[in-house]
């Protein structure tokens, strides 16, 4: 296969889910009763990480937190790590006290899903750095967090209130280039609050793989 002929597949595949997406944009949210959103308290949760532990986001109180939902099959987040850009913004902002927390709300059977191990397998390849990696088989973190595409974002400040999601750069593409000129949502409002400011743009929306809920 011709690397003209990868690259047209590849293109074809991005757009196919930027239109799923967008489709199902339209339709309405899961819980959309109790979905986040900017300006309000980031809705609580428990979850079970790769060590099998309970974690809620109450054990973050006081701390920014980071919710980066993954997918590693998907090339939108493959763009991310492989190009160095998330491992570099978790070890940045943890460096500086923050909590970044990795999510794989994929239903088993669906890809993007993980067990303990596989999560592991996936951090050693792309020595990432999270705070924590939490395992979210049934969707439940995802659906209240409005997750359509990986990789979805969401900034919480230290009071608990929600203050960006969505996705993390303008740069909807595949393309590892595309980082370097991009405009980080993530780090602008990571950087805002670290300054005191308001964050100036809360809400995008996410681009990438449509997240593979668990069918109901």
């Amino acid at each position: 296969m011709t690397t003209k002929l990868v690259s047209r597949i590849v293109g074809a595949v991005a757009i196919v889910g930027l239109v799923a997406g967008v489709a199902h944009l339209m339709r309405p949210a899961h819980g959309a009763d109790s979905a986040a959103r900017p300006g309000a308290r980031a809705p609580a949760f428990t979850s079970k990480d790769i060590a099998g532990r309970n974690v809620t986001l109450a054990d973050y109180r006081g701390k920014t937190v980071i919710l980066e939902w993954t997918n590693d099959g998907c090339p939108f987040v493959g763009k991310h790590y492989n190009s160095g850009n998330m491992q570099a913004l978790q070890r940045r902002f943890t460096d500086a006290g923050d909590i970044w927390l990795t999510i794989a709300s994929s239903a088993p059977g669906e890809e993007g899903f993980v067990g303990p191990d596989e999560a592991r397998a996936d951090i050693a390849r792309w020595k990432a750095a999270p705070s924590n990696f939490l395992l979210d088989p049934d969707g439940v973190v995802g659906h209240l967090y409005d997750a359509r595409a990986t990789p979805h974002m969401v900034v919480i400040d230290p009071t608990g209130i929600l203050v960006y999601m969505g996705a993390i750069d303008d740069k909807p593409s595949v393309n590892l280039a595309d980082v370097k000129t991009a405009k980080n949502f993530v780090v602008a409002a990571l950087e805002e609050l670290a300054a005191g400011k308001p964050v100036t743009i809360s809400a995008t929306r996410a681009y990438g793989c449509s997240v593979k809920y668990k069918r109901s």
